[in-house]
């Protein structure tokens, strides 16, 4: 517990505090820039707003900006904690709208406990925001608070908590439905909770067809029946029912549906097997649900189970609803979030499950066989289509009732719209993950002992990539675990300088390197260096890869890699790329580390290893092979060395897209490529830059990383017999672990 929440504290505190920055948009390097931003420039658009106050969607950000709104009443899992403590879970939230969405967000914690002081300060910033998303605010309040806000704002307010959750169930529940071969209209429900997300919930239910009089509400003091008087509001009124029902026990009794929003542990085996037949059990509360899937399907085999938790199936996770409905609200300007905006957002969510499921995401989730069942009711939370079914249908849902303010005409440039949002190429790194996940190998760190290594072992171990391989003292090393608070539970840790394989593997690199000058005591002696003992463990197969370097000179890492491992069968020489994660796209660029002045047949094969390495990441790379020169413009020999190789390319890959000599402005300008060149074979983006010696390659992942706003992964060593990766000096844990789930795709791909 310690540890995670350290890793949790860190996250949140290195770098620039926080999870949040703002970004500008448009470019102020220069005066006219800057009198076109500011002072005189602006006051035009200002004007124009004035004169029509529509105006402002067309020159201000305020039609993709949310304000994401807590008073901290009712924090997560944490109650009332305060705003100030309540922000790292909104800034958590902004980030959720970006990373879905791509909608701006503002959050604002509000010292406003009373609601009509709350419900008085977001009024005063409806000219802000084009919607305001109501988080973590205590029931019943929460219902007041956004009713009031409804009625007197022009811009849709949602209160997530309430109907995030309601929406998600709800298309779980139509499914569910479906394939236990109910109806709607004839189930009973009971639902636990009665707080704004069961309230919600159970609204949405009705709206889905189920009738009232079926659904009975309990909460902490049991039934809510027509007539009590202790713990009620108007909200709860609405669900209290006239019955002899008392407790969730008598209610389950005969119950075909089952709907918890409240605490752990609250149903028992036995109550399930009172339930009806082929029952709906949804045990939604967080971490502990009302009861644990395996003790359900255990007296239940037949029932259909969701809860809130990512490790088992059918995961109700809110993520699949609010940014996409803010997303097709915001993109007809929307005046509100009405009953038919949500029940198109749960059409299409339902909808979405039925549908056959992508490779991707079949990728992502390790999971070969996710099809519609009763293991699979509702999307995966990661799914990237969610956008594309969800954003659009809220759109349409509110135009055709009445709420929109603008229409969208042309569906299909809206779609391809909204996949460009998506990114998919910023998924890569997840899915490498995900895909080394797969089968994980035993990777070696021959800096075992380095605290960025011993935390980046752990998060490899947790996540499944890689079952780690200490080298260093031991002592030491579990010193330093035990500073930064790491289990070093599942790693095998080795001394080298005592460990007894050292002579034997002294004697096999006496053997590889006998005939090039080593001696047998210069390979005893190598065998004390951690590098020289890990590389010869990845080599006689007592490890699948290795990953170090972070203390040590590159030509420190790959030279005993290459003396002991060496090169795959075919390449005459390693190189080394960077994988380059930009804002709305990535890059591989190759070689950043190895060759210094390459000829025409190294660079040939630095371009198919690079191409190699895209398909391995899903990538289909389109190569550029860069030069100062754009095909035979200037007759030097660098650039005339670059046409020889793609020449060479071609022969020995026909159907690779690939092209050269050519600069690197043309290279990522398709426009430019058909105007001036419409002979070229590129004909596309390049993804795959191949750079003509290692000066320019070096100098411009460095330039790039230093001034771009990118993720840089690696560097990636290829074209070695088997995995070795060597990391940058003082690298990032995360890099590392980066850096080890390609080692660990690598493994795959030779294996």
């Amino acid at each position: 517990m310690t540890r995670r929440r350290n890793d949790a504290l860190e996250y949140h505190a290195q770098g620039r505090p926080g999870k949040l920055a703002i970004r500008a948009t448009k470019p102020l390097e220069t005066q006219r820039d800057l009198a076109l931003a500011y002072s005189p420039g602006v006051a035009e658009p200002c004007k124009a707003i004035e004169a029509d106050p529509n105006a402002v969607f067309t020159y201000t950000a305020r039609g993709n900006l949310v304000g994401v709104v807590s008073n901290g009443t009712a924090v997560l899992g944490l109650g009332n904690i305060g705003p100030e403590a309540g922000k790292p879970v909104m800034e958590g939230k902004a980030v959720l709208f970006k990373r879905f969405a791509d909608i701006d967000c503002f959050d604002i914690e509000l010292n406003a406990p009373d609601p009509d002081a709350m419900i008085a300060a977001v009024a005063a910033l409806e000219p802000t925001f084009g919607g305001i998303n109501l988080e973590d605010i205590k029931a019943p309040d929460c219902f007041y608070i956004e009713e009031a806000l409804t009625e007197r704002l022009s811009i849709p307010v949602f209160h997530d908590d309430q109907h995030g959750t309601a929406i998600i169930a709800t298309a779980a529940l139509i499914n569910a439905l479906e394939l236990s071969g109910k109806k709607a209209e004839d189930v009973r429900c009971v639902v636990n909770g009665a707080g704004a997300a069961a309230i919600a919930c159970a609204q949405m239910f009705l709206l889905a067809g189920v009738k009232a009089e079926h659904v009975i509400m309990c909460d902490s003091r049991g039934v809510i029946y027509a007539g009590r008087d202790k713990g009620m509001n108007p909200y709860k009124e609405r669900f209290a029912r006239d019955t002899e029902l008392r407790t969730l026990e008598e209610a389950l009794v005969g119950a075909d549906i089952f709907l918890g929003v409240s605490v752990g542990g609250v149903v028992t085996q036995d109550m399930v097997k009172a339930m009806a037949e082929r029952p709906i059990i949804f045990a939604l509360a967080n971490p502990d649900p009302e009861i644990t899937y395996e003790d359900a399907r255990e007296v239940c085999p037949e029932a259909i189970i969701a809860t809130g938790r990512s490790d088992y199936p059918n995961q109700v996770n809110n993520v699949l609803g609010f940014p996409f409905i803010f997303r097709g609200a915001l993109d007809v300007r929307a005046t509100g979030v009405n009953d038919a905006m949500k029940m198109a957002a749960v059409r299409a969510i339902a909808d979405l499950a039925r549908e056959d499921v992508p490779d991707e995401v079949r990728r992502a989730y390790d999971d070969g066989a996710i099809a519609f069942g009763p293991d699979y009711i509702i999307p995966k939370p990661f799914d990237p289509r969610a956008l594309l079914r969800v954003a659009p249908a809220v759109a349409r849902a509110a135009m055709e009732s009445g709420v929109a303010r603008t229409e969208i005409e042309d569906w299909q440039a809206y779609h391809d719209r909204l996949e460009r949002i998506l990114g998919r190429e910023r998924e890569v790194m997840r899915m490498i993950t995900r895909k080394a996940a797969r089968a994980p190998i035993s990777v070696v760190y021959p800096e075992g002992d380095h605290p960025r290594v011993i935390r980046a072992a752990y998060i490899a171990l947790d996540e499944g990539i890689a079952k780690p391989i200490l080298l260093g003292d031991v002592a030491r090393i579990q010193e330093l675990a035990e500073e930064l608070d790491v289990p070093l539970d599942g790693m095998i840790l080795v001394d080298p300088a005592q460990d007894e394989r050292r002579g034997r593997y002294a004697e096999a690199l006496w053997g590889l390197r006998q005939r090039q000058g080593m001696s047998r005591a210069d390979a005893k002696l190598a065998m004390a260096n951690p590098v020289f003992f890990g590389a010869m463990m990845v080599e006689l197969g007592e490890a699948q890869g290795m990953v170090g370097g972070i203390r040590s000179a590159y030509p420190e890492v790959i030279r005993p890699a290459l003396q002991i491992i060496g090169t795959a069968e075919g390449t005459r020489r390693v190189s080394g790329a960077y994988l380059v994660i930009l804002r709305d796209g990535l890059k591989l660029f190759a070689d950043t580390t190895v060759n210094i002045d390459p000829d025409a047949d190294t660079l040939a094969e630095i371009a198919l290893s690079t191409a190699k390495l895209a398909r391995s990441m899903e990538v289909d790379p389109k190569v550029a092979m860069l030069s100062f020169s754009n095909f035979g413009q200037t007759r030097h020999p660098t650039a005339t060395r670059v046409a020889e190789a793609v020449a060479k390319v071609k022969a020995a890959d026909p159907h690779l897209p690939i092209d050269g000599e050519i600069q690197a402005g043309v290279a990522l300008d398709p426009e430019q490529q058909e105007r001036l060149f419409p002979f070229n074979t590129l004909k596309a983006e390049a993804n795959v830059l191949v750079f003509p010696e290692l000066n320019s390659g070096n100098i411009a992942y460095k330039l790039i990383g230093r001034l771009g706003d990118v993720d840089l992964v690696g560097p990636i060593l290829m074209g070695m017999a088997r995995p070795v990766n060597v990391l940058e000096r003082d690298c990032s844990v995360r890099n590392i672990v980066n850096v080890t789930a390609i080692t660990a795709v690598q493994a795959q791909e030779i294996a």
